[in-house]
C-alpha cells in the first residue's frame, strides 16, 4: 500500500496539475472538457478506493460520471496529440542523455467479449491465459526518474479480421492486425523522432529473441540488452552455435560478480559473463551475448544480446539489463496509484483517452518526486 500523501505532496500535485493544465489547455477546444481533463488527472492521483467514473466523479464533487464519461468518449480531442505531449513533458523532465527505453506489455482482466482487444490470450499480469486485453508499453528510465512514455493496444488477429467487432468498437479503419513486435517498433520510432535522449534499449526475450526488433535499433544508432531464449543462435568466429553451447565454454576467470540494481531485499547480485559475437561492422558497432547466472543456483542462467559502441563494458551492459525492471515498477505504481487498469470503457477512443491520461498522471507524480530528491542530492555533492 503507498504511503499517505503529506501536505506539501498534496500542494505540487496541485501546482504540477495546474502547469500540466495549461500545457495541456490547447489540445481542447472547449472548456468544459479543458476542465474536466485537469479534473480527471487530480481524481486519478487522489486516494479515491477505485479510479473508476463513479468514484473520480464523486471526487469532482458531481452526481453522476456523466462529465467523466463524455471526457472519455464524446468529448473533441486527440489523445495522440495528448500522448506526445506527454513523451515531451516526461523527457523534458528527466532527460537523461544514458537513459533507457524499455519495452513491455501487461494485461487488463477483462469480463465478457465487448471490451476492444478482448480475448482469452496470455496476461503476464495473472501468469496464465486470461479473457483480458494486452497493451504494449514504452518507458523511459533515467537517473532522474523512471514513467511510461506511450501506449499501444494489441488487437488479436480474430478482432482485426471481424469488421462488424471493430465497428462497434470504434477501432479507425486504418487500424489493422500488427503484431506485439510490430507495435515496440512503432513506439521506439516515434520516441526517437520525438527527440527522446536515450542510448540504450531493453526489452525480454519475447521481443529480443526477434532479428527485425533487434536490427531496427540497431538502425536508429541505439544501444540494446535484450532477453533471449537459451536456444538463441550465436554467429561467434566462423560457427553458429546456439546461446546454451556457449555456456560450459565460459572460463572460470571470466565470471563477474556484479549488482544490476537495486532490489526489494538490496542489491540484485548475479555472476555476469561477456562473449564478443560477430557484427557486420565492428568498428563501429559491436554485439554480445551476456551471461546471467544465479549466485544460488548456478543452473539459474540468462542470456541476453546486446549491441552499441565497440568501447562498452560489462558494467555498463549490466546496467542496463537491470533497467528492465523499472517498467514492472511503473506497472504496478500506475494500476495502484493512478487508475491504470480500472477504467469501465469498452471502446478503442476511451481505452486510449482513459490510458494516456493514466499515463500523464504517472509523469506528473514522477517529476514530483524527482524534484522533491534534488536537494538530498545536492547536499551530497550531486547535482542539485
Amino acid at each position: 500500500m503507498s504511503p499517505q500523501p503529506t501536505v506539501k505532496d498534496v500542494r505540487d500535485w496541485a501546482e504540477e496539475l495546474n502547469a500540466v493544465g495549461q500545457r495541456l489547455g490547447r489540445f481542447f477546444a472547449r472548456s468544459e472538457p479543458r476542465r474536466r481533463v485537469v479534473v480527471y488527472l487530480r481524481g486519478l492521483l487522489s486516494d479515491a478506493e477505485r479510479k473508476n467514473s463513479w468514484q473520480l466523479a464523486e471526487k469532482a464533487g458531481d452526481e453522476a460520471p456523466y462529465g467523466v464519461q463524455h471526457l472519455l468518449g464524446r468529448a473533441d480531442w486527440d489523445a495522440d496529440r495528448v500522448r506526445d505531449d506527454l513523451v515531451a513533458y516526461a523527457y523534458g523532465h528527466l532527460a537523461d542523455p544514458g537513459g533507457v527505453l524499455v519495452v513491455d506489455e501487461t494485461g487488463f482482466l477483462k469480463k465478457g467479449t465487448k471490451s476492444v482487444g478482448v480475448q482469452r490470450q496470455y496476461s503476464g499480469t495473472a501468469g496464465r491465459i486470461e479473457n483480458c486485453q494486452v497493451g504494449v508499453f514504452l518507458a523511459f528510465a533515467g537517473r532522474e526518474g523512471h514513467a511510461l512514455l506511450d501506449r499501444e493496444l494489441y488487437l488479436p488477429k480474430e478482432w482485426a479480421g471481424d469488421a462488424q467487432r471493430l465497428k462497434e468498437a470504434g477501432v479507425p479503419d486504418a487500424v489493422g492486425f500488427a503484431t506485439k513486435l510490430v507495435l515496440a517498433r512503432r513506439m521506439i520510432d516515434r520516441a526517437v523522432s520525438a527527440g527522446v535522449p536515450a542510448r540504450w534499449v531493453t526489452a525480454d526475450a519475447v521481443y529480443g529473441s526477434d532479428y527485425h526488433f533487434r536490427v531496427a535499433i540497431e538502425k536508429h544508432g541505439l544501444g540494446y540488452v535484450v532477453g533471449v531464449r537459451a536456444d538463441f543462435a550465436v554467429c561467434s568466429g566462423l560457427r553458429q552455435v546456439r546461446a546454451r553451447a556457449l555456456l560450459g565454454e565460459v572460463p572460470a576467470d571470466a565470471w563477474h560478480r556484479l549488482s544490476c540494481g537495486q532490489g526489494a531485499k538490496g542489491p540484485r547480485l548475479y555472476d555476469w559473463a561477456l562473449l564478443r559475437t560477430n557484427s557486420p561492422e565492428p568498428d563501429e558497432y559491436a554485439r554480445w551475448l551476456l551471461i546471467r547466472r544465479s549466485v544460488s543456483d548456478p543452473t539459474e542462467v540468462a542470456y541476453f544480446a546486446c549491441g552499441g559502441p565497440p568501447g562498452t563494458g560489462l558494467p555498463e551492459l549490466v546496467r542496463v539489463a537491470g533497467v528492465r525492471w523499472a517498467i514492472e515498477d511503473l506497472f504496478e505504481l500506475a494500476k495502484g496509484d493512478c487508475g491504470l487498469d480500472e477504467y469501465e470503457v469498452r471502446g478503442w477512443v476511451g481505452w486510449h483517452r482513459h490510458v494516456t491520461l493514466s499515463l500523464f498522471a504517472l509523469a506528473v507524480l514522477t517529476v514530483i518526486r524527482a524534484r522533491a530528491a534534488r536537494p538530498a542530492r545536492g547536499k551530497k555533492g550531486g547535482r542539485g
